[in-house]
């Protein structure tokens, strides 16, 4: 099973890069994993913001591709819930997880209709590039409990 991560927004901080970077070579230890950064639209408009990014995003995806999207709607997960989710799909042989971090405005209807899953981080609002790095982390630490390694003390 491959994991790829696509987000909407311009190039990690150098802050940033450095712990996505970090984990991102970790989780490569469990599963082969890549991020995709998707440039924002130039449209003005929120709903043509929306649907452009819908278009761009929908060609990244393979028909047989699991998307997990991050949504402020979304079910939240423990830790442990979050390596469950991905053990489930590797039982499942899934070829690939997609985690998707929207644009600024959120993302189209049709990209939630698309997703398998829609996960929340938090009820609080973190700005996408924080949420990049959570989002390493909590795949890393996923993979870690899997592993049944020491990282996640539980």
């Amino acid at each position: 099973m491959k994991l790829s991560i696509l987000s909407v927004g311009k190039a990690h901080e150098s802050y940033i890069k450095e712990g996505v970077d970090q984990f991102t070579k970790r989780i490569g230890h469990y599963y082969p994993i890549d991020w995709h950064l998707i440039t924002p639209s130039k449209l003005t408009e929120p709903i043509q913001i929306k649907k452009a990014e819908a278009a761009t995003i929908l060609k990244s995806l393979a028909v047989n591709d699991v998307l997990i999207l991050l949504d402020e709607t979304g079910k939240m997960l423990s830790s442990p819930g979050l390596s469950k989710l991905i053990q489930q799909k590797a039982n499942q042989s899934v070829q690939r997880i997609v985690f998707l971090i929207g644009g600024a405005y959120g993302v189209d209807e049709e990209i939630k209709k698309r997703a398998n899953f829609t996960w929340s981080l938090s009820e609080l609002v973190f700005p996408h590039m924080l949420v990049r790095l959570i989002l390493a982390e909590q795949v890393y630490r996923a993979c870690s409990i899997l592993a049944n390694e020491k990282y996640h003390h539980e």
